[in-house]
């Protein structure tokens, strides 16, 4: 069939903030992830995407936006739905500074026994976040720690 589109096949998570403009400065200028998208162009956006590596991350406002979507959303209330990780160069220096910027970490860098050293700490929004990087395990060179 000839003028047929291709599926992409990607994930792109989407996170709505009670504070769009503090989980874009958290995501943006903290963790260092660069804006692609934001809408509308001018003024304060009720949405954006940042670019991670080859990943992306949509962040929105609860706020109903027209033309955009029409239905209300709902903050949640409780519980701790997800997580997201991101892949950083260097676990320690990145909690140092959120730190640096009055952040807590939920838990301090460690090393796992699958080849990573990891932390947590929250967004803006109280999402959890994981933040981790690879680590040589002894006797092996990095990227072939096996899962």
């Amino acid at each position: 069939m000839t003028g047929r589109l291709s599926i992409k096949k990607d994930l792109f998570p989407i996170l709505y903030a009670r504070d769009l403009p503090r989980s874009i400065r958290f995501y943006r200028d903290l963790i260092g992830m660069t804006e692609s998208y934001r809408f509308p162009t001018e003024g304060e956006p009720s949405f954006v995407t940042l670019a991670w590596g080859t990943g992306s991350l949509g962040l929105g406002t609860y706020d109903v936006t027209p033309g955009l979507e029409a239905r209300d959303l709902r903050p949640p209330v409780a519980g701790r739905g997800f997580e997201i990780c991101i892949y950083v160069p260097d676990v320690d220096a990145l909690v140092a500074r959120l730190k640096g910027d009055g952040l807590e970490a939920l838990v301090e860098p460690m090393d796992q026994p699958w080849g990573e050293r990891l932390a947590y700490v929250t967004d803006p929004e109280g999402n959890t976040v994981m933040l981790a990087s690879e680590i040589q395990r002894s006797g092996e060179p990095i990227g072939q720690a096996s899962a």
